[in-house]
């Protein structure tokens, strides 16, 4: 067996069960790892079809950027998991058929190019040739206007991503900016006249010396004796 070969059907292998762990397990983060192995194999796979670009920008953009950060906002969420497993019983049918579906799809597909009708193998490239030069004039000659609806609707998802975050909770404190840069100085501080003669406090009445407290007490304690 080609070299080439074996390591295309190991990674195939391996890309197949982690996309099946991602779906299967319970757990987010063990779903989002899982995922994160997926994208490592289907780089290779695009490796091995000479599209290096693709699988760069897969292990640096989704790999690198994008799975760390939903992998710690999941650890960070305090995720419920009971709704989740709700529906799992309810939704598993049509879940079965659309796998079903897409199965026949690639056995049909891997069956016309097995037969030889019309599909043939692309050419090797030349050492000196630019995937990412050819990739990027299709997308800005031929495919602009699909290119720029894929951008909208991106931009709809980063908006729709934010507003999700920025739903108001019961125990979280907020910050009012317009209200803070309106505050006076009377608003918040008080000024006191105190007559220092008088030991007055802050609720305007007379405070008694220390030094009559101390004679008060001491009569106090005479008179007791006496009558004693």
């Amino acid at each position: 067996m080609d070299l080439k070969l074996l390591v295309f059907w190991v990674f195939s292998l391996v890309l197949i069960g982690a996309a099946v762990g991602v779906i299967t397990t319970r757990n987010p983060v063990q779903a989002a790892l899982f995922l994160v192995l997926a994208f490592f194999n289907s780089a290779i796979i695009w490796m091995l079809m000479e599209a290096e670009f693709l699988a760069i920008t897969l292990v640096l953009v989704y790999v690198g950027a994008v799975m760390v950060l939903f992998l710690f906002v999941v650890m960070m969420l305090d995720i419920n998991l009971l709704p989740m497993r709700e529906g799992y019983s309810k939704h598993l049918p049509w879940g079965a058929a659309i796998v079903v579906a897409v199965v026949v799809q690639i056995v049909l597909l891997m069956r016309v190019k097995w037969a030889g009708s019309g599909i043939e193998q692309p050419a090797p490239k030349p050492a000196d040739y630019s995937n990412t030069e050819e990739l990027g004039l299709a997308i800005y000659t031929d495919y602009l206007f699909q290119f720029e609806v894929a951008a909208v609707i991106l931009l709809v998802a980063i908006i729709a991503a934010i507003a999700l975050t920025m739903r108001r909770r019961p125990d979280t404190k907020y910050q009012r900016p317009h209200e803070q840069v309106k505050v006076q100085k009377a608003d918040r501080l008080r000024v006191v006249s105190m007559n220092s003669e008088d030991n007055q406090d802050l609720t305007g009445k007379v405070a008694k010396a220390p030094a009559a407290d101390a004679a008060a007490g001491n009569s106090g304690v005479s008179n007791q004796g006496a009558k004693s």
